[in-house]
């Protein structure tokens, strides 16, 4: 799965660079950020040290922001900015949860906290912004067979708050569904296993790469 993600993330970026007008990098790159978005859940939950997880996260965000501006001229936040806000968020929501808070006023907490999250990540704005961690907490806290359909529930409401502009982003259903209905397929592909460093340095080096062909291209 690390490698999908790897690959389809990598041709999401040069068609979004080299190739505006041609939607097909676009739908292939689809793919990239519900694995990633997953991962970030799995982590969150395995790490054996959850403040030495999230600070790799800093670390890596810091790394890949001027990179990212670079390639994608914006002054945005990329997205592991979103996958650090979100897995704080998850920290929050678990802290609020194993609290001794009546059940009902942790869950009546978490709202607020989850609704300032994702309107400070709307504003700046982070890449995916709060669509991301919407789509984290879907993977985090659902149920294995209701996650396909919040996730196409989520997608129609981006559409419909969006409009056409939103539509490719419907794609991004097709590794949620791999992840629910797809564990064969899911199993040939964690066969392909990725090294850590490749799997942390890549987003960052990728766009650095990205970045100084468009300018060597530009600049000829």
């Amino acid at each position: 799965m690390q490698l999908l993600a790897i690959v389809t993330m990598l041709i999401d970026h040069v068609g979004l660079i080299f190739f505006p007008d041609s939607p097909g990098w676009r739908i292939v790159g689809r793919i990239a950020f519900p694995i990633y978005a997953y991962f970030i859940t799995v982590g969150y939950r395995m790490t054996s040290s959850r403040p030495k997880y999230l600070l790799r996260l800093a670390v890596l965000a810091a790394i890949a922001q001027v990179p990212y501006m670079l390639a994608f001229d914006t002054t945005h936040y990329n997205v592991i900015f979103t996958l650090l806000a979100s897995a704080l968020v998850l920290l929050a929501i678990d802290g609020l949860l194993a609290s001794r808070l009546p059940r009902a006023v942790a869950w009546l907490a978490i709202v607020p906290v989850t609704l300032v999250a994702a309107l400070f990540m709307t504003d700046l704005p982070f890449d995916y912004n709060a669509y991301g961690l919407l789509l984290i907490l879907i993977y985090r806290y659902s149920d294995k067979g209701l996650a396909a359909l919040l996730h196409l529930l989520l997608n129609v409401l981006y559409l419909a708050l969006n409009g056409p502009d939103w539509g490719i982003q419907m794609f991004s259903i097709v590794p949620t569904l791999l992840l629910v209905y797809g564990s064969e397929l899911r199993a040939e592909l964690n066969r392909l296993r990725v090294p850590r460093w490749l799997w942390r340095a890549f987003y960052p080096a990728h766009l650095a790469a990205l970045a100084a062909a468009e300018f060597f291209l530009r600049w000829r």
